[in-house]
């Protein structure tokens, strides 16, 4: 079974719904550690209360992203990952860490990229009067939010809609959903990165995979 090391800075929710998956064979991987550069990560607690080794990594104890990046890659290192899974990890990683894990490290991103990377999503997709609003899983690659996505979830946004039912309807409807989806294709060959692309059952993936392409337990 695929080993995965799951990297958070706050509550969790991604994360729970990751560990939900693990424990009922959704995800068909084994969570071997939760690693948070906060020690008041309310993640760390979902990991404990599951069984699942929780370790914290302040980068405020390092001289420089650099030094942190490499403490945090020995400390995933030493889990023997097959797969390292961002769960609202807020901390930019270097070049170097991530061509060190390229390929079998995987983000989710509150909106549809390439609209609205980095931060304040929802209240940039207010601002310019989008119509539609999702989450997006990807690979990490050195462009911030740039890698190649696996699957994007999206619904209409509502003259009613604000930043903050934005924020809930994205994590309930889409994230939630998507994150463990894309785990457990990672999990079982399905999805992989080559070549700069995605490809999907042997094939280069033409457009990312969306809500309808959800198994019927993630759905």
């Amino acid at each position: 079974m695929k080993r995965v090391v799951v990297l958070i800075s706050g509550g969790g929710r991604n994360l729970q719904a990751l560990l939900d998956a693990g424990a009922d064979g959704r995800l068909g991987a084994h969570i071997v550690a939760v690693v948070s550069n906060r020690a008041d990560a309310y993640g760390l607690e979902r990991a404990r209360r599951a069984g699942v080794p929780a370790q914290v990594l302040p980068h405020a104890d390092f001289p420089s992203r650099e030094a942190f990046d490499a403490a945090l890659a020995e400390l995933i290192e030493g889990y023997r990952p097959d797969i390292v899974v961002m769960a609202g990890f807020m901390r930019v990683v270097g070049a170097a860490f991530v061509r060190r894990f390229l390929g079998r490290m995987i983000n989710i991103h509150p909106s549809l990229l390439p609209r609205h990377p980095g931060l304040k999503t929802h209240q940039k997709v207010v601002e310019a009067g989008d119509r539609e609003h999702g989450a997006t899983v990807h690979f990490v690659t050195e462009e911030l939010d740039g890698g190649p996505a696996i699957i994007q979830g999206q619904f209409s946004v509502t003259a009613q809609d604000t930043p903050e039912t934005l924020a809930e309807r994205v994590m309930q409807d889409v994230e939630l959903k998507i994150y463990p989806q894309a785990v457990a294709w990672m999990a079982r060959g399905r999805i992989g990165l080559r070549d700069g692309r995605v490809w999907s059952d042997g094939r280069p993936l033409a457009a990312p995979r969306g809500l309808d392409d959800l198994e019927t337990e993630f759905r």
